[in-house]
């Protein structure tokens, strides 16, 4: 019998993966003050890539945003995650940036973080880990998990050693984007996770993108996991990890023991479930086990963003071409992990190399930064042929002798106009244009008026029933025109 934590994501990778980051305060605070008493053991909370959709495609204030829900949820420690190297980009972000961002996260309240690099830049991760520290915040060291011929246990337990080692790492989080991870390779991987990490907890994250993360789950407990992160039902299991309720109700079946209250776990569920049919985002997803996502091993979330990709050459149809390519390309770079950036990087050179029906023909510049070194060290070399063609052009061998800039603090404050480092993190990674939408938009909304009003509800019922992006209606002398949001 083991008793285990669970670790609620349903705020932060749970939305992200399902609705595209678009939660805003408003939908969640209603049910946030219910998620603190649940007993979870943290709640994850928030990450950089949240804030840029926040700001421009939500038009909401992050920072007021994340005030809002910590002040919401005042029992329960909240946690962020970050890549060593960058935020918001899939390119490079100054390590004095970074720095910003774990500082002013701390600052608004964040007490658990979560530190990764794809490529492993340990120095960049232990660095951020010490600021953490400085707050008195906890920090998981995460293992980006992926399958391929070079990353073995050995490679992982070699990772999870180095991170173990500091004293500013608390535990190791295993991280499975593609939810590849199945009982054979657990039952080696978490012991010789186990055999190096001084005692430190094992975390697990799986996005049960095969359908088979519960089961996996179950069985890296057996194997001395004690960490486990899922979510409320609405926005689990597809591209996000297993719901909070089946975990909870096998874990007991199973006669481990946990500390959540499954009482509390229903009105969320209901909560969110009116969100997502009231803004048409998906609930209750599952997906069916598809033998290609192990050769390719794209986040779920991504492949939509493929499928847009490709709609806008108008060759949707050709979508399992571009997965097949990704899965060469992915080869060919020398198996990075497909976790942001690389995931991105690789898939996009996949739909270039599709689209423009020439291979490497067209390369970005994130993949020739990557050819260059500027990322870090890779895992295995590029294949010898695919490094001549991305570095072949003038504009490649200029980028590849460039590494990225380091300016300090106070450079960045003075280049942005500001000593405000809340404002520096959204000047240097939002466009002005999108700040200025935001802050004309108002104040934090902390309601989600469509919930709030019964007419409101009637109009989206309306819409939702009408196939058609707008909607004319005439009564006597009374005319009405609706349109769906983006038409």
């Amino acid at each position: 019998m083991t008793h285990v934590q669970i670790l609620d994501t349903t705020f932060r990778d749970g939305q992200q993966a399902v609705w595209g980051m678009r939660m805003t305060a408003g939908m969640a605070l209603p049910v946030a003050p219910i998620a603190d008493r649940t007993g979870f053991d943290t709640i994850d909370l928030t990450a950089s890539s949240l804030f840029e959709v926040l700001v421009r495609t939500m038009r909401e204030n992050p920072w007021a945003g994340l005030d809002a829900m910590v002040a919401a949820m005042p029992n329960t420690p909240k946690r962020a995650g970050m890549r060593s190297n960058a935020s918001v980009t899939f390119g490079i972000t100054p390590d004095a940036l970074m720095d910003a961002w774990m500082r002013q996260l701390n600052v608004h309240g964040i007490r658990s973080t979560w530190v990764y690099d794809v490529l492993f830049n340990i120095d960049k991760m232990l660095r951020l880990a010490g600021i953490a520290k400085e707050f008195g915040s906890t920090c998981a060291g995460a293992l980006m998990f992926t399958l391929s011929p070079v990353h073995t246990d050995e490679y992982y337990a070699d990772k999870a050693r180095r991170l173990a080692a500091s004293p500013d790492i608390d535990s190791i989080l295993v991280y499975d984007t593609a939810g590849v991870l199945e009982k054979e390779r657990l039952s080696t991987l978490i012991p010789a996770l186990i055999s190096v990490s001084q005692g430190k907890p094992i975390e697990i994250h799986a996005n049960n993108i095969l359908g088979q993360s519960g089961k996996a789950y179950l069985d890296a407990v057996d194997l001395g996991v004690t960490v486990l992160h899922t979510s409320n039902k609405p926005v689990a299991n597809g591209p996000a990890v297993p719901s909070t309720q089946m975990t909870c109700h096998n874990l007991s079946l199973l006669g481990h023991t946990h500390g959540v209250d499954t009482a509390l776990l229903d009105p969320v569920a209901e909560h969110f479930e009116k969100v997502g049919r009231t803004m048409g985002w998906p609930v209750h997803l599952n997906n069916e086990y598809d033998a290609l996502a192990v050769q390719h091993q794209i986040p779920g979330g991504m492949v939509g963003t493929l499928r847009q990709n490709l709609a806008q050459h108008d060759m949707v149809d050709r979508l399992e071409e571009v997965l097949w390519e990704t899965a060469t390309v992915r080869r060919e770079l020398g198996y990075p992990g497909m976790a942001t950036p690389f995931s991105q990087i690789v898939g996009i050179q996949a739909v270039l190399n599709v689209v423009t029906g020439e291979r490497y023909g067209r390369v970005s510049d994130e993949v020739v930064w990557y050819a260059a070194g500027h990322y870090g060290e890779m895992v295995a070399p590029i294949d010898p042929n695919v490094q001549d063609k991305i570095l072949s052009t003038p504009r490649a061998k200029e980028l590849a002798a460039k590494p990225p800039e380091q300016p300090t603090i106070e450079e960045l404050r003075k280049r942005h106009g500001t000593n405000d480092d809340d404002e520096l993190l959204l000047r240097a990674l939002v466009p002005e244009t999108d700040l200025k939408r935001m802050r004309d938009a108002g104040p934090l909304k902390t309601v989600f008026p469509l919930l709030s009003s019964p007419e409101m509800g009637q109009v989206v019922d309306l819409m939702n029933t009408v196939n058609a992006p707008s909607l004319q209606m005439a009564i006597g002398q009374m005319s009405v025109e609706l349109h769906k949001k983006g038409y």
